[in-house]
């Protein structure tokens, strides 16, 4: 009957956190647009017990939350749209990336001439 009761402790705590207002953050609005952060939420518990007769009995549970950001709702009176992090990412990632390799190539034609 323990481990049930904390299975199920641990699942209502974690259900209160990982809902809609966790997934969406609070909306902000500026010059004409309202934007709505999302965040990409997983959870997961365990618990387990023990009984021996002539030891005694023992539990333990636990379980984690993760929150990570993965874009934007934009809402204008125009249109809606889902602007996604990870392309926007990945784009910064090239662009910096490419400037690496001009300067380093740029230095290796630098070095020739001299």
């Amino acid at each position: 009957m323990a481990s049930t009761a904390l299975i199920e402790t641990l699942r209502d705590s974690f259900s209160n956190h990982a809902g809609v207002k966790t997934l969406y953050g609070e909306p902000v609005v500026a010059e004409g647009k309202t934007v709505i952060p999302v965040a990409r939420i997983s959870y997961g518990f365990g618990a387990g017990s023990g009984n021996k007769p002539d030891e005694g009995s023992g539990g333990g549970g636990g379980g984690g939350l993760s929150a990570v950001p993965i874009g934007v709702v934009e809402v204008t009176p125009a249109a809606t749209r889902f602007i996604c992090f990870r392309e926007t990412r990945k784009l910064l990632g090239a662009a910096g990336l490419g400037m690496i390799l001009g300067m380093w190539f740029g230095r290796r034609r630098g070095n020739r001439r001299h």
